[in-house]
């Protein structure tokens, strides 16, 4: 049985993640949640975990929370779930890719789902915000080491933008971030 909810689960996740990974996150959330596959902190946990390794962070998600609930099958399960709607839909665009994006009422569906999916990232990016500064427990005291970490990437990527007039490769803010997580004391 859990097979198969994991399955559906990431399959509708797969079907309606517009706007790649980090629009999917909050569906991924509703259906960790919902299903009581783990808590808000064990999440979070595994989205941090999902952005820091290689690979896409949906895919990585779902195969680490259907580990989690199913073992290895569980995981491969959850993972073909999430993937066979994108697997699926590029395979349909190719086949009819030349007529569908010169027709009208396709650039204007594409047209409209660009602010949803801007006002989907943002909120994504609050939450985590959130999530990280706020720590889960009753109290919600601030994480200050992690205001410092959040406070130096910004400064960095403010300097580095003005100075270099282009962006700092997110791959390089991921390790200052680690460097600084090891580094600044961890309270519990």
């Amino acid at each position: 049985m859990i097979y198969l909810s994991l399955f559906v689960e990431f399959l509708k996740i797969g079907l309606f993640a517009f706007g790649g990974a980090y629009g999917a996150i909050p569906l991924i959330q509703e259906v960790v949640l919902k299903n009581g596959w783990m808590d808000k902190e064990m999440f979070s946990n595994i989205i941090a975990i999902s952005e820091s390794t290689p690979g896409p962070i949906m895919v990585n998600a779902a195969t680490y929370i259907g580990n989690n609930q199913a073992g290895i099958l569980g995981a491969i399960v959850a993972t073909l779930g999430v993937v066979l709607p994108s697997f699926v839909i590029v395979l349909l665009i190719v086949i009819f890719f030349h007529k569908m994006i010169k027709n009208n009422k396709v650039q204007i569906i594409l047209k409209g789902t660009k602010p949803c999916l801007m006002g989907i990232i943002i909120a994504t990016g609050l939450y985590m915000l959130g999530s990280v500064i706020i720590t889960p427990n009753k109290a919600q005291v601030i994480d200050y080491n992690s205001l410092i970490i959040l406070a130096i990437l910004v400064f960095i990527s403010s300097i580095f933008s003005l100075k270099k007039k282009k962006t700092i490769s997110p791959i390089l803010l991921i390790i200052v971030s680690a460097i600084m997580g090891c580094i600044l004391p961890y309270k519990n």
